[in-house]
């Protein structure tokens, strides 16, 4: 019988592979981090640790969206505004 919670899980490993295009040490350095992480969770079959995973999913997603964000108000802060010096 299937998992409920595989639907969520490929999702989540869905978004964060997409969110990955843009990591700053490159998309095959994200890819296979994010594939051993999963796969070191692969024999998870208690619901209630598969949701807390999945929520620990969903933040680094978050973290993720901070970090990209901030890297893009980095970069035009560089081109509007002068150094402070």
């Amino acid at each position: 019988m299937s998992n409920p919670l595989r639907g969520d899980v490929i999702r989540l490993y869905k978004n964060l592979l997409y969110l990955g295009r843009d990591y700053p040490k490159g998309t095959a350095y994200f890819r296979e981090r994010l594939k051993a992480a999963f796969m070191k969770n692969k024999d998870v079959t208690d619901p209630e640790k598969i949701k807390k995973l999945v929520d620990r999913g969903e933040f680094v997603i978050k973290e993720l969206e901070a970090l990209y964000f901030l890297r893009k108000y980095r970069a035009m802060k560089k081109r509007y505004y002068e150094p402070e010096h």
